[in-house]
């Protein structure tokens, strides 16, 4: 069985890598940095199992996604995101991820999708399911708006919507500050908002940002 692990962060994707080697030791794991890369290795490595981040540079990995799976219908992709929101959730699924997992799951919890998603089965982290079986997918999807931005461009108006500071997506997402900056007010031309507080309301407005009640 052969795994490539796709992540722009090299010591997270190290870090899993380690992790899966030392738990499935009759799993051969390779990493891809990019989407470019990936679609490279899938080609020549055919692998049974691509674990993909959804936030690379360069293509994204929702769009390499798409792109190995018209390839190669029969790939299996788990999504290992920091991303919880519904809609990025519905795309991956939509693109033919097998599985969604969030980063903030317990290291067994990975491990779990992974022999799953191998055995043949889909996964999908626990709450996550649970929030799309009670969800209507029309619920989620149905303000033209988001149909009508990119995927950078619903990620990082999910993560602006959700407060995260913009140097922090930058960081995250491996772009310029700048480009975050030019990001946002493209978002808030697009949307029709004039500050980012507007833009926070409507996110919630939207659903792509849960608010916690206490």
């Amino acid at each position: 069985m052969n795994i490539l692990l796709v992540d722009d962060h090299a010591v997270v994707r190290q870090g899993y890598a380690s992790l899966l080697r030392a738990v499935l030791p009759q799993v051969s794991v390779r990493e891809a940095a990019t989407g470019e890369e990936a679609i490279s290795r899938v080609q020549e490595e055919l692998p049974n199992l691509v674990i993909m981040d959804f936030g690379l540079s360069g293509i994204s990995g929702l769009e390499t996604t798409r792109r190995l799976r018209q390839r190669l219908p029969q790939l299996r992709v788990l999504f290992f995101s920091m991303h919880d929101e519904l809609p990025l959730v519905r795309q991956a699924l939509d693109a033919g991820a097998s599985g969604y997992l969030t980063k903030n799951s317990a290291p067994q919890v990975l491990i779990e999708a992974v022999r799953r998603i191998l055995a043949g089965h889909a996964y999908i982290e626990q709450p996550l399911a649970t929030q799309l079986a009670c969800t209507p997918r029309q619920q989620d999807a149905s303000d033209p708006r988001l149909q009508s931005m990119t995927q950078r461009e619903l990620e990082i108006f999910v993560m602006l919507a959700k407060g995260t500071p913009a140097r922090q997506i930058a960081e995250q997402l491996c772009i310029s500050a700048k480009t975050v900056s030019n990001y946002l007010t493209l978002l808030k031309s697009k949307l029709q908002v004039s500050s980012h507080a507007e833009l926070v309301h409507l996110g919630i407005d939207m659903g792509v940002v849960r608010v916690a009640l206490s």
